[in-house]
């Protein structure tokens, strides 16, 4: 079911699949994507979990408002489960989505249950990036593209001390060496994180959906 919310004071659209009784399960897309990037997933949750699957700021169905900071996007997300009456839901968080999730439970730790980030950048510097050209794609804001693009190259070096912050029970998912991304330096930060390496590149839950989700699944139910 595709719904939309008034939240944070813009408009979030999500999907809602299982029983809205069960634990609250969110999962949260990377850049450029929007919630059918979780096709697939979703259904695997649902047999257990109220799962609800948003399309971030900048992205899908959901407001372009121009403005892209990530510790917004974060407090966007908290203020869906408001809307939702929900009071602490496990997050799993793609890349970018890995970067709201993390700041959401940094920020918000009595809203986190446990916490899921696969393959999310951590906040530190990246030497020699090349520089956004933009294309032919459609379906997100490229001026969300723009505004990320320096909190991922330059972040504030507060993030990185946020991350000791991190209370829930936390999974880290390194795509290995095939990834551009550095996430065990993620999982060295977080108190207590566990780092699962799955050595298939940046887009996990795609490449390797089986492990992806026995990686997972294992973890939820310890």
């Amino acid at each position: 079911m595709i719904r939309e919310a008034h939240a944070n004071g813009i408009k979030l659209v999500y999907r809602e699949e299982g029983d809205p009784t069960a634990p609250p399960l969110l999962l949260i897309h990377g850049r450029t994507a929007n919630h059918n990037d979780w096709n697939g997933i979703t259904q695997h949750f649902a047999a257990r979990y109220h799962v609800i699957a948003l399309d971030l700021r900048g992205h899908g169905a959901s407001d372009y408002p121009g403005s892209y900071e990530l510790p917004e996007m974060a407090e966007d997300v908290v203020a869906l489960l408001d809307h939702l009456g929900i009071g602490r839901a496990t997050l799993v968080g793609h890349s970018l989505g890995g970067i709201v999730a993390y700041h959401l439970a940094m920020n918000h730790p009595d809203r986190v249950e446990r916490l899921v980030l696969e393959d999310a950048p951590p906040p530190l510097p990246i030497p020699n990036r090349p520089p956004i050209v933009e294309d032919d794609s459609t379906g997100f804001d490229w001026r969300m593209v723009h505004g990320t693009e320096p909190q991922l190259v330059s972040p504030d070096p507060a993030w990185l001390t946020g991350l000791g912050r991190i209370t829930a029970p936390t999974l880290v998912l390194s795509g290995g060496e095939l990834s551009h991304v550095r996430a065990e330096e993620v999982a060295a930060r977080i108190p207590g994180a566990k780092l699962v390496t799955i050595n298939v590149g940046h887009l996990i839950h795609t490449a390797a959906r089986g492990r992806f989700l026995q990686a997972v699944d294992a973890f939820l139910d310890g």
